[in-house]
């Protein structure tokens, strides 16, 4: 854990008492493979669901303006890669902003309360780590109407790439100066927000090795992580509730709920998800042998794995998971929740500053 005292946003809260450390990865890899379920009611297509919708968070928007920066750094994100190029982000964004004011964060937990805090001055907030740094800090920024700018500062950077942004986040930090400002969903899994993808199964086996690995960078630390869980991993038993539909049991590799298109450092594990279109993308995996999962494995990055019978994707505002054993939900990269759990989405709950970058 990195701690910087003397960088600090005046008048921010005291972390929790007990912090969650902030991961440095996106959002766990996920099996190509998923569910067949012929027999199970299909969810309605867009626009035509008739489940009561989750409320959006009513929050009046905040005045904020947009020459008055506050960054907010993870110091581990991406092995150091965010502190590497932070002095970079900081002149392409004095360029531009009157006033830019850094902080590294220690945890999720202050994460959050320098979020709100920032808002509370009247400053953009702009997030500068990996995909669980952003997920936390929309969630302090959404709840007090505030403002949020993403710069890839991870390993993976899901988010960010799902914006269709390059990976360098000077190119992105001077992008920011003719941003335009679009509302975009936030779910939440047990009440904790993320941006990306929250999945569950063998995804939770995968992300515990993908966390600890050190050795590699990017999407190769997923794909490691993905093959060698797989020895291990014996199917599970979930029960899936989709909005007000009947439950349905799935036996299988994992269950999804994707607000974004990727995960892992560019798997493309939901080509369909729209970041503003109030639904999630519900994936579910269904039991295949071990040499079909390596199969269809390669499938992902490019997003055709959802092409195959082993995939089901229902569309929904609300979904239940629970599971014949325990397991974590993984989402940005950081465990959020243990089963059972909730998942819901929040439409339109956040603004997001999006940088238009001049080709190169």
């Amino acid at each position: 854990m990195v701690t910087h005292p003397r960088l600090r946003i005046p008048g921010s809260a005291s972390p929790a008492p007990h912090p969650r450390p902030l991961g440095d990865l996106p959002h766990p890899p996920v099996s190509s493979l998923t569910m067949t379920d012929a027999a199970a009611p299909r969810t309605p297509s867009r626009g035509s669901l008739g489940a009561v919708a989750p409320q959006p968070l009513r929050v009046e928007p905040a005045e904020v303006d947009r020459n008055r920066l506050a960054v907010i750094v993870n110091p581990s994100a991406g092995h150091g890669r965010a502190m590497r190029m932070l002095d970079g982000v900081r002149v392409e964004l004095a360029r531009w902003a009157r006033d830019v004011r850094v902080t590294p964060t220690r945890d999720l937990a202050h994460a959050d309360d320098l979020a709100a805090a920032a808002t509370a001055q009247g400053r953009v907030v702009v997030a500068l780590g990996g995909d669980g740094l952003a997920g936390s800090v929309a969630g302090g920024v959404a709840r007090c109407g505030g403002v949020l700018a993403v710069l890839p500062g991870g390993r993976g950077n899901d988010f960010v790439r799902g914006l269709g942004l390059p990976r360098d986040p000077c190119r992105v930090a001077a992008g920011l100066a003719h941003a335009r400002e679009r509302r975009v969903d936030l779910p939440e899994v047990g009440g904790r927000p993320f941006l990306g993808i929250a999945s569950v199964g063998y995804d939770s086996d995968v992300q515990v090795i993908a966390n600890r690995t050190r050795f590699l960078r990017g999407q190769q630390v997923y794909t490691y992580a993905a093959l060698r869980a797989l020895a291990a991993w014996r199917p599970a038993r979930f029960t899936v509730t989709v909005d007000d539909l009947a439950p349905r049991d799935l036996v299988g590799w994992t269950v999804a709920a994707a607000n974004s298109a990727y995960y892992g450092g560019g798997m493309r594990f939901a080509p369909g998800a729209d970041i503003a279109d109030g639904l999630l993308d519900v994936l579910l995996i269904s039991r295949t042998s071990r040499l079909t999962f390596l199969a269809l494995f390669p499938r992902v990055f490019s997003g055709r794995h959802v092409d195959t019978r082993h995939v089901r994707v229902l569309r929904a505002r609300r979904v239940r998971i629970e599971a014949d054993r325990p397991f974590a939900v993984y989402a940005d990269g950081d465990p959020l929740a243990s089963l059972p759990a909730e998942i819901v989405v929040r439409p339109g709950a956040l603004r997001l500053l999006v940088p238009v970058i001049p080709a190169s």
